[in-house]
């Protein structure tokens, strides 16, 4: 489970790192380059991105991204594909990231059945209500899958334990309201609300929206437990190259160590 994942691997680091690709986009064998990437320097979890046409959660950077991976006809066969390939070849656990309106039309059953044989360790739907998670949970459990929950600062106290009593794996605590890709202040106001985030729950919290330099996740160390870099990383590849990519994220990893 990733729980046990995560706590065996903070025992010898102080911040876990995870990242994101959009299955796709800018190709398949780019996105290949990118997990290449992302082992070298000794990334913890990635989340893989299943396009969609309307990424409600998402900023411009990913909003294009998707656009362009569906250009490229990327479906679920081509998906789960890529996802089991990535499995099987790379250490790090790796997560579905992706819409609900995606997993409905496939069914939860079958959603959960294609996950769990390629290799998934579980998902994070952006757009989904605990309330309505109810069934594609009960689906998953027995399957090994943990839902990634999110918590936002909007959230009242007693709705982040509403969503911390159904979490599993870690919480996912988006540093500040509206889409990916948008400054995100690290401040007091972040390390309030992450403190009421601890309040609710002993999981481990990963912070995500914003984050993009080695000062803002040095910020973080014990007030979170994994940093989620995402837009940063999709520019850094689309602006300077894979060469760049990498070397990024292997300054990404020592300041978060």
């Amino acid at each position: 489970m990733l729980e046990n994942y995560i706590r065996e691997r903070l025992e010898s680091r102080c911040l876990l790192l995870m990242t994101h690709a959009v299955v796709g986009y800018p190709s398949l064998n780019e996105n290949w380059d990118m997990l290449g990437a992302m082992q070298k320097a000794g990334i913890d979890l990635v989340e893989l991105q299943l396009p969609f046409s309307e990424p409600i959660a998402d900023g411009p950077a990913f909003i294009r991204a998707n656009q362009g991976a569906l250009d490229h006809k990327i479906n679920w066969e081509l998906y789960f594909n890529f996802f089991t390939r990535a499995s099987a070849e790379f250490d790090f656990p790796i997560l579905f990231m992706g819409y609900y309106n995606s997993i409905f039309t496939m069914g939860h059953q079958t959603f959960c059945d294609r996950l769990k044989q390629a290799g998934g360790s579980g998902y994070i739907v952006a757009d989904l209500p605990v309330e309505q998670s109810v069934e594609l949970d009960a689906c998953a459990r027995p399957a090994g899958l943990d839902h990634i929950q999110i918590m936002t600062p909007l959230n009242s106290d007693q709705r982040l334990q509403q969503i911390a009593d159904v979490a599993t794996g870690f919480l996912y605590c988006v540093a500040r309201k509206g889409v990916t890709g948008k400054e995100t202040e690290f401040d007091q106001d972040l390390t309030a609300y992450m403190q009421r985030c601890r309040a609710v729950t002993d999981l481990p919290l990963a912070v995500g929206f914003g984050l993009k330099t080695a000062e803002q996740l040095k910020s973080l160390r014990g007030t979170a437990d994994i940093g989620i870099i995402g837009t940063a990383c999709l520019e850094v590849w689309e602006q300077q190259g894979p060469a760049k990519y990498a070397r990024y994220l292997e300054e990404m990893r020592k300041a978060a160590d």
